[in-house]
Parts: C-alpha cells; sequence; structure tokens
C-alpha cells in the first residue's frame, strides 16, 4: 500500500512512453497499454523512488497554487495505489 512516506517508482515491468499520434503519454506493460491524463501523466514521471509522496505533492502544489493541498495529497495516494493494484507502481523503499 502506497502512503505518504512512501517512494514510489514505476515497476520494472512498466515503462512511459509519449505517443505521438494521439499526443499523450501512455504507461506500456507486457502486452498492454493504457492512455494517461496529463496529470496522471506527471504524477508517474515524478515516481522515481527518489521522491516520497509528500514531496511528489508538494512539487504538484507548488505548480498548481490554487490546488488544495490536502486534496491533493490524498488523490495522488489514491491514484498511486490503483496503479500499485495493478502492479505498474511499487514502494522502492
Amino acid at each position: 500500500m502506497i502512503s505518504a512516506a512512501s517512494r514510489p517508482r514505476l515497476a520494472a515491468k512498466a515503462r512511459l512512453r509519449f505517443d505521438r499520434k494521439t499526443e499523450r503519454t501512455m504507461v506500456i506493460y507486457p502486452e498492454k497499454g493504457m492512455e494517461l491524463s496529463a496529470s496522471a501523466a506527471e504524477i508517474l514521471r515524478l515516481c522515481t523512488g527518489e521522491h516520497t509522496v509528500t514531496a511528489i505533492v508538494d512539487l504538484l502544489n507548488a505548480k498548481y497554487a490554487e490546488s488544495d493541498r490536502v486534496g491533493l495529497e490524498r488523490e495522488v495516494i489514491e491514484f498511486l495505489n490503483a496503479m500499485a493494484d495493478r502492479c505498474l507502481v511499487e514502494d522502492a523503499a
């Protein structure tokens, strides 16, 4: 389970790829792919295993100053747990 203290990273089987045809970022994994929204792609780009979820939220909150930090953190954790349920994100710790 991903928490605020987790250091998320893409699973070894997953890769981010920009699709020129749709002009969207996709997460590619064995024999499948998933088109991402711009915000989902931005979150996953920050999942390098170096940043905690709290640090990722801080970076996003600084970029989008109008956002509610508490709500943003909840949404990021929820999204990362959904990706973890699909085995596309894991805690690097």
